[in-house]
C-alpha cells in the first residue's frame, strides 16, 4: 500500500489500525493548532462562562471531547475513522450552541444546527457508503486507486459529491449555510469562536484528506463542484456582511466568505499536481485561526461593558480604550488581507495557487477572489470608522476592565498575527513540513 503521506517528527510514519489512523508530519501539525486554538478559546471563555449561568466543567469536557475529535481528524486515513471523528467534533458542538439554557435565541441555535448537521451527516455517510462499495475498501489510499482508473462513472461522482457535502456543511459552504448566522448569533461568543476556528478547520481537515488522498486523481468528478461553492461562499458570505448590525453576525458571513477563500486551491489545483494548492491551503487555516480568535476575543471583551454585539454599541471605542480598539482594527484588517498582517499572506497563496494552475476557470475565480476581498474591506472598515470616529455611545468614557485570561488570548494572538504578517516564512515552513505525496496510487 502506496503512503498517502510522507514525513513525521522523526522521518518515520507511525501507522496504526491498518493504515485506518496515522501519525505523520500533516497530522503533527494540526494536532499542535488544534492545541493551541483550543487553549487561546479556553482563555477566551474562562470570565465568560464563570460569570454567567453556566455549568463550567460541563462545558470544558464538551469543548475537550470536540478537541478529541479533530486530533483524531488529522490522523484519519479511512472513511469509517474520519466519519467517526468528524461526528466526535459535531456532537459536543451541537449542545454546547445551547448552552445559555434560558435564552430562546440559543436553544434556537441549538436545535437549527443539530438539525441540519444531522441531515448532512446522513448525506455524506450515504455517498461514503456509495464510495466504499465502488471502490471494495474503505482505506482512502485504496481508494484513490480506484478513482485514479478513470472509469468512475456516473454513480462514482455522485458518491464522491454526496460524501463532500457533509464536510460542506461542517465549514459553511454556501449553499450548505444556513445554520452558521443563526447559530453563531445564538450561541454564547466563545463558542462561536469554537465553531468558526477549531470546529471549521476540522471540517477543512477531513476534506483536504479526503480530495487530496483519495478522491486527487480524478479531479473532474469534485473540482466543479469546489469551484462554484469557492465563490458562491465568497460572494454571499462578503455581500450579506455588508447588511449586518451585529458583529457577531457580521463575523458569522464572513467566516463564510473565508471559507471560500481556503475553498479556492481545491477548485484549482493543476491535475496531477496538488502540491502548491495542499500547502496553500494549510496556511490559509492556520492564519485564519490566529486572526478569527483575535477577533472574537475582542468582541468578548468589548461586550462585557457594552451587553451589546451592535455594531453602533462599539461606538467611540477609541476614546474608552485605545489599546482594546487597536488590537480589533488590526484583527479586522488582518481579515480583509491588508499588508503587514498575517492575512496579506493568505490572500498571497491563494492567488499563488491561483497562477499555478494557470488556466481560465482559474484566473476567473481569481478575479472573483480580488473583488470579494475589495468588498469585504468595507464592512471590516465600517466597524473600524464606528470604533474610531464616532462618539461614545450615551457619553460612557469609563474603560473597559479586561479580565486577565482574556487579555493573555488576545495578547497572544495579536503577536501571531503581527509576526506572520512580518515573518510568513514561519508558516510557509510549517506547511512545508506536511507535504502530500505528488503521486497517487503507485
Amino acid at each position: 500500500m502506496v503512503p498517502i503521506l510522507t514525513l513525521a517528527a522523526d522521518g518515520t510514519d507511525r501507522v496504526m489500525l491498518g493504515g485506518a489512523y496515522v501519525v505523520d508530519d500533516f497530522a503533527l501539525v494540526f494536532k499542535g493548532f488544534f492545541l493551541l486554538a483550543s487553549y487561546v478559546t479556553i482563555l477566551m471563555s474562562m470570565d465568560y462562562i464563570a460569570d454567567g449561568d453556566y455549568k463550567e466543567a460541563e462545558f470544558y469536557f464538551l469543548m475537550l471531547i470536540s478537541v478529541v475529535g479533530m486530533m483524531v481528524m488529522s490522523s484519519s486515513r479511512e472513511l469509517i475513522t474520519i466519519f467517526v471523528a468528524l461526528e466526535t467534533i459535531s456532537i459536543p458542538t451541537y449542545l454546547l450552541a445551547g448552552w445559555r439554557k434560558h435564552d430562546e435565541r440559543s436553544s434556537e441555535a441549538s436545535v437549527k444546527y443539530f438539525l441540519y448537521g444531522a441531515l448532512s451527516s446522513a448525506v455524506m455517510l450515504y455517498g461514503m457508503s456509495f464510495v466504499y462499495g465502488l471502490s471494495g475498501s474503505t482505506l482512502l489510499a485504496d481508494i484513490s486507486v480506484w478513482a485514479g482508473n478513470g472509469d468512475i462513472g456516473v454513480i462514482g461522482t455522485l458518491a464522491i459529491l454526496l460524501t463532500l457535502v457533509g464536510f460542506a456543511f461542517k465549514i459553511s459552504a454556501v449553499p450548505f449555510h444556513f445554520w452558521a448566522p443563526d447559530t453563531y448569533e445564538g450561541a454564547p461568543t466563545p463558542v462561536t469562536a469554537f465553531l468558526s476556528v477549531s470546529s471549521k478547520a476540522g471540517g477543512f481537515v477531513g476534506m483536504i484528506v479526503l480530495v487530496y488522498a483519495a478522491f486527487a486523481p480524478d479531479p473532474a468528478a469534485w473540482q466543479t463542484f469546489m469551484w462554484v461553492i469557492a465563490a458562491a461562499s465568497m460572494t454571499v458570505g462578503n455581500v450579506v456582511a455588508l447588511r449586518q448590525k451585529n458583529v457577531v453576525r457580521m463575523l458569522a458571513y464572513s467566516s463564510i466568505a473565508q471559507a471560500g477563500y481556503m475553498l479556492v486551491p481545491f477548485a484549482v489545483a493543476p491535475d496531477g499536481d496538488t502540491a502548491v494548492a495542499f500547502q496553500a491551503t494549510i496556511v490559509y487555516i492556520l492564519i485564519y485561526g490566529i486572526m478569527n480568535l483575535g477577533a472574537f476575543a475582542c468582541v468578548i471583551a468589548i461586550a462585557r461593558r457594552t451587553r451589546s454585539a451592535n455594531i453602533e454599541s462599539f461606538s467611540g471605542l477609541f476614546y474608552t480604550s485605545p489599546t482594546l480598539t487597536v488590537a480589533l482594527t488590526a484583527f479586522l484588517f488582518s481579515l480583509a488581507g491588508i499588508p503587514v498582517l498575517a492575512g496579506w499572506y493568505g490572500k498571497f497563496v491563494v492567488f499563488a495557487s491561483v497562477l499555478d494552475a494557470g488556466n481560465t476557470w482559474a484566473i476567473v475565480l481569481g478575479v472573483v477572489v480580488a473583488v470579494n476581498s475589495v468588498i469585504a474591506f468595507f464592512y471590516y472598515g465600517n466597524v473600524c470608522r464606528v470604533m474610531w470616529f464616532h462618539k461614545p455611545v450615551d457619553g460612557d468614557a469609563h474603560p473597559i476592565r479586561v479580565p486577565a485570561a482574556l487579555r493573555l488570548g488576545i495578547a497572544l494572538t495579536m503577536i501571531g498575527t503581527l509576526v506572520v504578517g512580518a515573518f510568513p516564512q514561519l508558516v510557509a515552513h510549517v506547511s512545508d513540513l506536511a507535504p502530500f505525496a505528488p503521486t497517487f496510487g503507485g
